[in-house]
C-alpha cells in the first residue's frame, strides 16, 4: 500500500485564489484527469496509479478542503467552485481535450463539468467514466453521520468525530473485500490533515447543491455531451444497486458496468476490475 507519505513526496502544489491545492501529474500521452469524492483525496486512486500512467498522462488533485490541499474554515465550498479549480489545473496544464474517472462526490463535480461542455471553449472530455456516485439525489441513501453533519448543528459535531467512528461508517460501505486498518488509517490521516474535520459540515452542502441543480446535473448524464460509462459496486447502501436501476429508467442505452459484492470504493476493493472497464470503455487493452 502506498503511504500517504509517499504520495505526497510524488506531488506537488500550485496557488489558486490564495490557497494550496496538492496535485499529481505522471506519464505521458493523452490527458486523463481523476476526480476523488467525499471525505478522502486522490490517494483513493493509488492502486490504479502505476497501470493508467503508463498509457495516459494522469492528472489528480486534492480537492479544496479534502487530503493534502488547503482546507480554509471561511471558503464558500461548492461543486461549482471545486469545478472552477479542475478548471484551472486544466488551464495550467494547457489541457483542452481530456479523459475523465470520477467517483462519489467527484461524479457530482463530472456532472458540473460535463454541463459546461455546451461551452465550446470550456475543455472538451473525451469520454467519461463515472464511479458509485449520487447520480440523483432521490437516490442517495447518506449515511447517519453524514446526515448529523450536514445538518444544523454540524459543526458541533465536526468536533467530536474521531476515528473509531469515522472507520465504523466506512466499513458500512464496503462490500466483500475487506479493508484494512492501515487504508482506513490512511483515509483518517488525509479527513484530518490540518483539522480537515471541522470543515467536513461546509463540504457535505454538496448533498443540497444536488437537489438545487438536479435538472442541471441530470440532464448532463441524460444526455451527456460525452460517451459516459457507469461502473458500480451492487452492494454499496449509498449508491449501489438501487441508484443503478434509477439510472437505467432515465439514461437511454444505458452503458452500465455492475460489480457484484463491490461496495462503495470500487477503485480500492477490485482494482483490476475497476482498471478493465475503464480501458474497455477508452478504447485500450
Amino acid at each position: 500500500m502506498v503511504t500517504v507519505e509517499e504520495w505526497r513526496e510524488l506531488g506537488t502544489t500550485f496557488d489558486w485564489r490564495g490557497h494550496r491545492i496538492f496535485h499529481r501529474i505522471e506519464g505521458e500521452g493523452e490527458p486523463l484527469l481523476l476526480v476523488h469524492g467525499f471525505p478522502t483525496a486522490s490517494w483513493d486512486w493509488a492502486r490504479l496509479w502505476p497501470a493508467l500512467v503508463t498509457r495516459y498522462r494522469v492528472l489528480a488533485l486534492d480537492l479544496i478542503g479534502f487530503g493534502l490541499s488547503a482546507k480554509p474554515r471561511d471558503f464558500a465550498y461548492s461543486i461549482m467552485a471545486q469545478a472552477d479549480l479542475i478548471a484551472a489545473l486544466l488551464e495550467r496544464e494547457r489541457t483542452t481535450r481530456y479523459r475523465l474517472v470520477a467517483h462519489d462526490m467527484g461524479v457530482t463535480v463530472a456532472q458540473e463539468l460535463l454541463a459546461r461542455q455546451r461551452d465550446p471553449s470550456a475543455p472538451q472530455i473525451v469520454a467519461a467514466c463515472l464511479l458509485n456516485g449520487g447520480l440523483f439525489p432521490e437516490t442517495h441513501r447518506a449515511l447517519p453521520t453524514q446526515k448529523l453533519l450536514a445538518s444544523p448543528i454540524g459543526f458541533l459535531v465536526a468536533r467530536f468525530v474521531r476515528y473509531a467512528a469515522f472507520a465504523k461508517s466506512m466499513r458500512r460501505i464496503w462490500g466483500t473485500h475487506p479493508i484494512g486498518d492501515a487504508e482506513l488509517r490512511a483515509m483518517w490521516q488525509l479527513v484530518t490533515a490540518a483539522n480537515g474535520q471541522l470543515v467536513l459540515p461546509k463540504l457535505l452542502g454538496y448533498m443540497a447543491e444536488r437537489r438545487r441543480h438536479r435538472e442541471r446535473w441530470i440532464g448532463a448524464i441524460v444526455d451527456p455531451p460525452a460517451p459516459v460509462r457507469l461502473i458500480n459496486g451492487l452492494a454499496d447502501p449509498v449508491s449501489g444497486a438501487h441508484m443503478i436501476a434509477r439510472y437505467r429508467e432515465l439514461v437511454s442505452n444505458p452503458n452500465v458496468v455492475e460489480l457484484p459484492g463491490v461496495g462503495h470504493y470500487p477503485q480500492v476493493e477490485t482494482p483490476e476490475q475497476v482498471l478493465a472497464a475503464i480501458l474497455a470503455h477508452f478504447g485500450l487493452p
